[in-house]
């Protein structure tokens, strides 16, 4: 469902080397405004649809998502102008909102702490791989000479039926939450509550309280995981809505730009995977999300430096910087801040409103990349560098408090505990218990 999620929502940089600004138009900043818009709804609406998900559980909620975002990607087709395609992607925009968000939070019904980061990279990598997909499709896509309906056109149909499809199968396949999974026995339902309860929640399947989901906002943690998850997005925006803009760059044509970004993606993906698991392995975040900032940091420091007509083999290697660290603090970051939150009402609007906050963050990287910094698109990277030197910052600076508050609590109770040693469901007051240890 992520995998059409992300393709539904990317395709447009495929659909416009295919020529759908000509066809529709579009002059000026018309296409940046087509992305920059989309993210208002697309930020706005996490927190209302991850408190949906609370109340009338997953299955229900992302799968009506997927049908509905399915069939508005497939409207795209129809579009005859920038009006007419600007209402669509709006709407769009509200339905595929609370995806991202609402998996993260689903999956902590599931998973323990230490298993949440790797799992959020195998959601994560199908992001990715619809980025590569996306590019594969659209070169087989823009072959096909009908002069009817146009290849950006067929590109639209073919991945919003995919998705409408995909959503109506996630009604019978998807359970509720563990306690209620149709492929579980009775035995391996209290296994997974027993799981939950000793490294994740201090209760599980509890009533929707709406009191509750924001009983953590006035804790002065969450300003600073507000800075983090919107600083963070910044690379992600750019790479998956630019990244064939970015590549068409190096002045191939249509069809080897579509098929040069696939391979970018692809070890991003791997990337993602292995860094997570040895977070996940190390029951560590900070640092982890540091160097995959760092990563895609020196990528776009090296795509400002240099003249990319000139230089096309290190700005293609660039690009794969990008791709290998942009793309894993979506799931590290979302990992970490419920790795230390015990409750599932809070844990489901935090997630939400954080997600929903990076969403918003595709407006910076969107509103810098107009038709005037073409070709080398300075602001975009420069604002994004300064975002991911700021969420450096941040994280190792949150980071260094847990460890050294983890340090203090055990000076002061004179015994060395690890988190990994705690009982989560002995703490009803989460981490106001004095036994509680954070998640660093």
């Amino acid at each position: 469902m992520y995998f059409f999620d992300c393709m539904d929502r990317s395709n447009l940089a495929n659909a416009k080397t295919d020529g759908l600004d000509k066809d529709l138009h579009l002059v000026g900043n018309d296409y940046s405004l087509l992305i920059l818009l989309f993210y208002v709804p697309f930020g706005i609406f996490n927190l209302p649809w991850n408190l949906l998900i609370k109340r009338f559980s997953g299955r229900i909620t992302l799968s009506s998502m997927s049908i509905a975002w399915g069939i508005l990607a497939l409207c795209q087709c129809a579009a005859k102008g920038f009006g007419s395609l600007l209402a669509i992607r709006l709407i769009l925009g509200v339905f595929e909102a609370g995806f991202f968000a609402g998996a993260t939070f689903y999956l902590t019904l599931f998973y323990t702490r230490g298993e949440m980061g790797f799992r959020l990279a195998i959601i994560q990598s199908f992001a990715v791989l619809a980025s590569a997909f996306s590019g594969l499709i659209s070169f087989g896509v823009f072959q096909i000479n009908d002069p009817a309906v146009k290849g950006w056109q067929w590109l639209f149909i073919i991945e919003g039926s995919m998705t409408l499809i995909t959503g109506i199968v996630g009604f019978f396949l998807l359970p509720d939450n563990a306690p209620q999974a149709w492929f579980l026995s009775d035995r391996e339902k209290a296994a997974a509550t027993a799981r939950l309860l000793r490294d994740t929640s201090s209760e599980v399947n509890t009533a929707f309280d709406l009191k509750s989901c924001f009983e953590s906002w006035n804790d002065w943690k969450f300003p600073v995981w507000c800075f983090i998850t919107f600083t963070y997005p910044v690379a992600y925006a750019t790479a998956m809505n630019f990244f064939p803009l970015i590549v068409q760059r190096l002045g191939y044509s249509v069809v080897k730009t579509n098929l040069w970004t696939v391979a970018p993606n692809l070890v991003g993906a791997v990337f993602l995977l292995c860094v997570a698991k040895s977070s996940d392995y190390f029951r560590e975040r900070t640092f982890h999300i540091v160097f995959s900032l760092t990563v895609s940091l020196v990528g776009m420091i090296i795509l400002t430096a240099i003249d990319v007509e000139g230089n096309k083999g290190v700005a293609y290697f660039a690009c794969f910087l990008m791709a290998a660290g942009s793309y894993i603090p979506s799931c590290l970051v979302h990992a970490w801040h419920n790795n230390n939150n015990v409750h599932e009402n809070s844990r489901a609007a935090n997630t939400g409103f954080f997600v929903g906050l990076g969403n918003l963050a595709g407006i910076l990287s969107a509103g810098t990349f107009r038709t005037q910094y073409a070709p080398k698109y300075l602001p975009t990277l420069i604002a994004t560098c300064c975002c991911n030197a700021v969420c450096i910052m941040l994280v190792l600076g949150l980071g260094s408090w847990m460890r050294m508050e983890n340090y203090r609590r055990d000076r002061n109770q004179g015994q060395t505990i690890r988190e990994d040693q705690i009982d989560t469901s002995r703490f009803k007051e989460g981490e106001k218990s004095p036994e509680w240890r954070y998640f660093p």
